[in-house]
């Protein structure tokens, strides 16, 4: 599967964006999808992820509450909503996808897609 991510750009602190996840070559709804961020000269962390089985969502700490991630099976796209953006949520985000086959999140993605940079800012 391939995946094109995008929905990134310039917010202010406290506003919200919404990310796009887009699947082709795959059914989005066969795989977990997770999204992960790098912030500059930091390593790439974890943001969230939604599971191939029953649709299971996990979240960092510290996004809980602010993002939320959901999957359109019409539109091959898995979404991450950001809300309540802080600066430090600044970074290139990333969608991964992997048919980890269970109603968890896998410890690693097969596929990744291209980043989409949040930057917030005032």
């Amino acid at each position: 599967v391939q995946l094109q991510a995008s929905g990134g750009g310039l917010v202010q602190p406290g506003g919200s964006l919404r990310l796009s996840c887009v699947g082709s070559g795959g059914t989005l709804d066969d795989f977990a999808v997770g999204w992960f961020r790098q912030a500059p000269g930091k390593e790439r962390e974890a943001v969230s992820c939604i599971s191939r089985s029953e649709g299971n969502t996990y979240y960092a700490d510290f996004v809980k509450g602010r993002f939320h991630t959901a999957r359109d099976n019409a539109k091959n796209t898995v979404y991450l909503q950001l809300n309540d953006l802080k600066y430090e949520d600044t970074g290139v985000y990333y969608c991964a996808a992997d048919p980890f086959p269970s109603s968890s999140c896998p410890r690693t993605y097969d596929f990744w897609g291209q980043g989409t940079l949040v930057t917030v800012s005032s």
